[in-house]
Formats: C-alpha cells, structure tokens, sequence
C-alpha cells in the first residue's frame, strides 16, 4: 500500500511546537467531569435519592447536548477559526463545572451536566481538525494517539485525585479543586499554543449546509465511518460509564480501590491509542479500527461474566486497551475521509459518538434494570461487534491504495 496525498499537505507550514500539546491538554480537560461521574456515580444518586440507573442518565442528557452542538459546530467550523471555537468549547465546560457544584436537585445537575457535553462537541471535533489542517499526512495518525491519549490520560491523572477528593469533601469538592483548575490551564495554553490561522474562512453556512453535508452522506465510505463510530461510541459506555458501579456493586470494592480499577482502565486504554500508530502504519487505517473494534466488543461481553475478580479486571483491562486502539484507528479513518471538509465532517462525527454514547447510556441502563451487568456487557459487546462488520464491510482507506 501507498499514501495517497488526499489534500496540499506539501503546503503547510511548520506548526508550532506547542501545538500538539495543546491539543493533547485540551483533550484532556474535557475528561475531568466525565471521571467524576464514572468513579461518584453511586454517590451522586445518593445525593438525590436516585438510583445508579436513573442517575447515569446525566451521561444520556451530556450525550443529546453533544449531539446538538456537534452539529452546530460542523456549520460554525467553516465562519470561524478553529482555534476560537476550541477555547468557547472550554469556556462552556467551565461554566458547566460552576453549575453542577452548585446544582441543589437532580434536574438542575443534569441540566448543567449536559453543558459540559455541548462544550465537549465543540472541542473534539476541532483538535482534530486542526490535526488535519496544520500537520502533514506521515504526523497525523501519530498526532492522533497522542490527543485521543490525553484524553484518557486525565483517567489516569484524576481518578485517584478525584477519589480523594472526595473523601475530603464528598463529590462537588473535586469540581473545585480539580475540574475547573485544568479547564482554566487548557484556556491559556490553548490561547498561546493554537495557531489563529485557518482556511477557507470565506465558505458560507449555506454552502456548508447544501454541498458539504451532502457529500458526507452520499459518500458510502465516510457514511460508514460515521455508523461504526457511533456503535463502538455506544460499546465503550459499558467500560467507561458502567464499569467502576460494576466492580463496586458486584464485588463490593470501596471507593479508593474502585479508583485504582479505573486508572489502570486508563493507562491500558492510554497505551493502546498510543500504540495505535504503528498498526496503523503496517496493517493500514481500515484493518486496525475493524480488528481493534471486533477486539474490544469481545472483550466487553467477557469481562461481565467472569466470577473471580482478578480475572473479571484483567478482561477489562484488555477491552479498554483495544477501545483506546479503535479510538485512534477510527479518527484516523474519519479524518481522512473527505478532507476539504474535515470541520464539518469531524463535527458530524462528535454528534454521531455522542448519540451513540446516548444510545449506550439509555440501552446500558435498561439493561442494568432487568438483565444485570450480563445482560449490560452482552448487548453492548454485541453493538461494538457489529461496528467491527461496518468498519471492515464498508469503509475505505483514501491515503492508500492497493
């Protein structure tokens, strides 16, 4: 196989050293607030008398506001420059931060839960973006683990941190002094570290509206791309939403072991982006995210089942390295799908994983109502499955051909 140059790559300049850890830090301080759930999500139904399944339904109404601005931003992409679209991003996740710490009802923290998911939808999609438009082809699926890894770093980094916390202070402490501090540190190093400059600023909404999205969706490949990542979207809620309650719940771990089970989740997922890379390069962008994402359906289904908990972590842990291995494997197929139009088509993606993310949240916790954690890990296994048939049956690689 052999690279195709799909866009003028030959004619972007050198980007700025801090540009990749930029992106890398903005990827991580969208995270913060997600651990918080993850790790809290039994005292936070506490807190309003709800149950575990009604009260990861803030992961379902975050998933809906991502879709909305997700969308959103694939028309806002192509008026304004990506990089001021990052930092208003961080700006709403702060805002969402303030607004959960001081939520007083069960309603009022899923409302300003779910602003963190529109900030969400608006910086994902532009760190790739902005991949995609200031780093030539060779850089880009490397650049790629790296922002998916910081991302799932922030597992690392604040599930310990977050767990303390909260023996300090209960959940809404870890808000303060830990979720807020790195958004405002993403704000500033975003605000040096980002290149202002961006293309093909004079495109009107319009134009983006009747020529962009139509090209998206009558192209079979990039439709494909679209639908697997929103089913391994959906897979991944049973690791990353459902997997800490699982292990306190079905084997009674405390808090702080329950926090040590989710950093090593991250790490394995964090080296799994990281490796991501040079599959990539050998087997090629279609073949690594259908493997990596077959992988991790299989994965998901065993680790639920497995009665000793040892064996039940060690499952867990190979599902979240393959899901750390198809995130980067898939961006780096969706991102190249259609190049000229990598805004829009990278925003329609963040909506897509998100409604998938929604779509997992809502099936998981139905499932966890009247099937159990079997019945959870098993349909949710199955849907990271079938993206795998997606990815492998439909979708094209545009940077190589045979």
């Amino acid at each position: 196989m052999h690279d195709v140059n799909t866009d003028s790559d030959s004619a972007k300049g050198s980007p700025s050293r801090l540009l990749l850890p930029a992106l890398a830090v903005a990827s991580f301080s969208t995270g913060p607030i997600g651990v918080l759930a993850a790790l809290l999500l039994v005292d936070i139904g506490n807190t309003f008398n709800t149950k575990v399944g009604v009260a990861s339904q803030i992961n379902t109404a975050y998933a809906i506001a991502a879709v909305v601005f997700a969308l959103l931003t694939s028309l806002l992409s192509v008026k304004f420059k990506h990089k001021s679209l990052l930092l208003a991003g961080v700006l709403l996740m702060t805002a969402s931060v303030l607004g959960c710490y001081f939520a007083r009802d069960f309603t009022s923290l899923l409302l300003f839960y779910s602003i963190s998911g529109a900030g969400y939808a608006i910086v994902n999609p532009m760190t790739f973006a902005i991949v995609g438009e200031h780093l030539h082809l060779e850089k880009r699926a490397s650049a790629i683990g790296w922002v998916v890894a910081g991302g799932a770093l922030v597992y690392v980094v604040g599930a310990p941190t977050i767990a303390f916390m909260s023996g300090l202070g209960g959940w809404r402490f870890p808000l303060s002094a830990f979720v807020l501090p790195v958004l405002l540190i993403s704000l500033l190093i975003g605000f040096v570290g980002l290149p202002s400059a961006s293309r093909n600023r004079d495109i009107s909404a319009d134009t983006v509206t009747s020529l962009n999205f139509k090209e998206i969706f009558l192209n079979k490949s990039a439709l494909a791309c679209l639908i697997g990542d929103t089913l391994r979207s959906a897979a991944f809620v049973a690791i990353v939403l459902y997997a800490t309650s699982f292990f306190r719940q079905r084997f009674l771990l405390s808090t702080d072991n329950a926090s040590l089970v989710l950093l090593g989740g991250a790490l394995s997922y964090v080296l799994g982006s990281l490796s991501a890379g040079k599959f990539i390069n050998r087997l090629g962008r279609k073949s690594s995210t259908a493997l990596t994402a077959l992988l991790s359906g299989i994965f998901t289904v065993s680790y639920v089942f497995a009665t000793n908990i040892g064996i039940s972590i060690a499952l867990m842990l190979v599902a979240s390295w393959f899901y750390g291995m198809v995130a980067s494997s898939a961006n780096s197929l969706t991102l190249e799908q259609i190049p000229k139009h990598r805004g829009t088509m990278m925003s329609i993606d963040t909506a897509l994983i998100n409604a998938g993310s929604a779509i997992g949240s809502t099936t998981g916790g139905l499932a966890l109502l009247y099937l159990n954690y079997e019945g959870l890990g098993s349909v949710l296994g199955a849907v990271g499955i079938v993206a795998a048939v997606v990815f492998f049956l439909l979708s094209k690689d545009p940077t190589t051909k045979l």
